[in-house]
């Protein structure tokens, strides 16, 4: 369980928004504060992919989970804005090149970017979902910086192995992985070796 655990997600202008919605309901679910913000390239996206407005989805959704806070991209008074206020890990979900871009140059230009920074200069995990293909050498050094500095780059590829390949259980275990990757136990999907085909 999460329970207690206090998540930072960012949404971003890139193709995958069923990923980010995924990854809101399962921390939600299973107890986590979630402090979320999309970008505004982000929005019309949402809304394109998944045929809701991000601003209702947000509005409804925190009207389910009162565990869920949603945050303005220009919001730096957001408390993810400041490494005075403790979270456990980030996850931006998609992250496009865009924003890897800026997190490695440390802009901190918008709340997305500038809760990255914190989560990278206050030693906490730091995910990126990164969503593009194929990755020009500017973003393939740009993610080399974020790794050195202790992010974790991890490109939305699904697996096939487990024989269940719907788009749900595609989407199921691309979030799986990202959960694991912010040093969290996840439920969605087995771990290797149990009930593996």
């Amino acid at each position: 369980m999460m329970n207690g655990k206090k998540i930072a997600l960012g949404i971003c202008g890139a193709s995958g928004m069923v990923y980010a919605k995924r990854l809101l309901e399962v921390l939600a679910a299973e107890g986590a504060q979630v402090y979320a913000v999309a970008s505004k390239a982000a929005k019309p996206i949402f809304k394109s992919e998944l045929g809701v407005s991000f601003d209702d989805f947000a509005k409804d959704f925190s009207a389910k989970f009162e565990s869920a806070k949603f945050f303005g991209d220009e919001d730096f008074s957001a408390p993810i804005a400041s490494g005075s206020f403790y979270f456990d890990a980030m996850c931006v979900c998609p992250c496009s090149m865009k924003t890897l871009g800026r997190v490695a140059t440390a802009t901190g230009d918008n709340l997305v970017c500038r809760a990255a920074d914190v989560a990278l200069k206050e030693r906490r995990r730091l995910v990126l979902v990164a969503r593009e293909t194929p990755l020009s050498l500017i973003h393939l050094k740009n993610m080399e910086t974020l790794a050195q500095a202790g992010a974790v780059i991890m490109p939305a590829c699904p697996a096939f192995y487990f024989g269940q390949n719907s788009v749900q259980s595609l989407v199921d275990f691309v979030v799986a992985r990202a959960i694991s990757a912010m040093g969290l136990k996840q439920n969605l999907i087995p771990q290797w070796g149990e009930n593996s085909k």
